[in-house]
């Protein structure tokens, strides 16, 4: 059974970052393969793990619904599989699929549907699963999984990051997500602070994780470069190999 985790929270707070350094990290500790699935219409995940994806879910959506007007013999929800499969892309110890945006009328209804399916049927491949989701919570709410084994929820070291963190929590309950874990991790930090632990009583959290503001972590993504050439003794790499991959099942 695959172990899987999802990363969610404000835009703008490093969740795709996280993602990519999760997938490094786990193939690095011989943890492998993992898939990894970009949720976000904004697709970048590719990028941060050296690959290119040539063909989202939204996309082959539209392909099926052509094709199956060409090919009536053959059901759309059978090129659908066949697309979503083929969409995958193939890295070194692990693969990738992209939600992408929704294209045509109907937004990602269908596909949703088949997407669940489809990817519970590719899941049980991998032993690992990193759900990389558009701000907030939109893909989980979808039910594309029907439950994760860590929900990780990323905010920023202020005010506002901290009472949307809470936002966040709340809706999970509201939305009633199923998770085995919830971690919340503070990104991007100049100073550590021991107030930012009393969040773990606030909002429940199972564990807080503390990220410090890193210029090699910048550059990075300034750069457009691959977080599998992230150098292992790296402080933020070091505390997500550490602190979330190492504890998993």
């Amino acid at each position: 059974m695959s172990y899987s985790i999802a990363i969610t929270g404000k835009g703008g707070t490093g969740k795709t970052t996280i993602a990519a350094l999760i997938v490094a990290a786990l193939t690095r500790s011989g943890r492998r393969p993992v898939l990894a699935v970009d949720a976000d219409p904004n697709a970048c995940l590719d990028a941060a793990l050296g690959v290119k994806v040539q063909n989202t879910v939204g996309r082959v959506r539209e392909d099926a619904r052509m094709l199956s007007s060409q090919h009536p013999d053959v059901s759309k929800r059978e090129l659908l599989e066949l697309k979503i499969s083929e969409s995958l892309v193939e890295g070194e110890d692990f693969d990738l699929i992209a939600m992408g945006r929704p294209e045509g009328p109907g937004g990602y209804c269908y596909a949703n549907n088949v997407l669940r399916e489809v990817l519970k049927e590719i899941s049980e491949n991998y032993p690992y699963v990193v759900i990389d989701n558009e701000a907030g919570l939109e893909n989980l709410s979808r039910r594309i999984v029907r439950r994760v084994d860590a929900l990780l929820v990323v905010g920023e070291p202020s005010r506002n990051g901290i009472a949307t963190l809470r936002r966040i929590q709340a809706l999970a309950e509201e939305m009633n997500i199923e998770y085995g874990k919830l971690i919340v991790v503070i990104n991007r930090i100049y100073e550590m602070k021991d107030a930012f632990y009393s969040l773990m009583k606030e909002i429940g959290a199972d564990e807080i994780i503390l990220l410090p503001h890193d210029d090699e972590i910048r550059i990075w993504n300034e750069e457009g470069r691959s977080f599998f050439s992230i150098p292992e003794n790296n402080a933020v790499y070091r505390k997500i190999h550490d602190a979330i991959v190492m504890p998993m099942a």
